[in-house]
């Protein structure tokens, strides 16, 4: 169980794996899974914010 920021791959390859089954089976609001499932979501959206990290747009190859 993971419960601090996800640093490696395996921790995050754990974290996916933790947070799966959520997604056929949506926690009811207020319950501890529901608390977990978003800890862990905000977890894997931080790590995956630090690993691919996603800039401005080019102002460029934005004009039409």
């Amino acid at each position: 169980m993971i419960a601090r920021p996800i640093r490696t791959e395996a921790e995050y390859k754990a974290a996916l794996a933790e947070i799966e089954p959520y997604f056929e089976r949506e926690p009811k609001k207020g319950t501890p899974e529901a608390d977990r499932f978003d800890l862990l979501a905000l977890l894997i959206e931080a790590c995956e914010e630090r690993r691919h990290p996603i800039g401005p747009p080019d102002r460029k190859s934005t004009r039409l």
